[in-house]
């Protein structure tokens, strides 16, 4: 069973936030416990994006971004995912950097030295050579970088479909299984 941590950073993205915790609910016999934290940055912009506080609606467990006894803060938890969606290029830095320095960087660091999956679902456009090496880092150390780059393939019509493209990929590459549009299916 999966355990995982769904991080939220500040970077503008909120809908894909919702979309993966809207998905994994839909999904609960495939996880065990889903664990989410959130920076104010972060619940600032669902606001400002969004229009709404939602995020404190969802049955999941949340963590203040300082809350160092969250069971995902050491390896012990045995928490074995961990999606950063969306992944400022800060929280990215910090990773890059093994600074732990709040919940999410700390939960990073642990993922990644424990030999499980961390999945940056990166929001910024363009990329700067600081950007591009801390993706080179975090991969070298066993993290898969995610653009937030949907695909149009499937004919997607709505802004959800059309993010649902990104989302769809995040979740498969935690090794979900999920109904989504595969490639050589008939578009809808």
């Amino acid at each position: 069973m999966h355990k995982i941590v769904l991080a939220i950073t500040g970077a503008s993205g909120s809908i894909y936030a919702r979309l993966l915790i809207e998905k994994l609910l839909t999904i609960k016999q495939q996880w065990q416990d889903v664990a989410v934290v959130m920076t104010d940055n972060a619940k600032q912009v669902w606001e400002t994006e969004l229009g709404n506080n939602d995020y404190t609606q969802y049955p999941i467990q949340f963590y203040s971004k300082n809350d160092f006894n969250a069971p995902f803060a050491s390896g012990s938890g045995r928490y074995n995912t961990m999606i950063i969606a969306p992944c400022s290029m800060g929280t990215l830095g910090r990773i890059a950097g093994g600074i732990s320095s709040d919940l999410i960087s700390r939960a990073a660091d642990v993922v990644l030295k424990e030999r499980r999956k961390l999945i940056c679902l990166v929001r910024d456009t363009p990329y700067n050579l600081i950007h591009i090496r801390n993706m080179e880092t975090v991969t070298l150390a066993g993290g898969i970088i995610c653009p937030a780059t949907p695909s149009f393939y499937s004919r997607p019509t709505t802004i959800e479909e059309v993010v649902a493209t990104v989302t769809d990929r995040v979740l498969d590459l935690a090794g979900l299984d999920i109904s989504t549009y595969r490639w050589g299916n008939e578009p809808k």
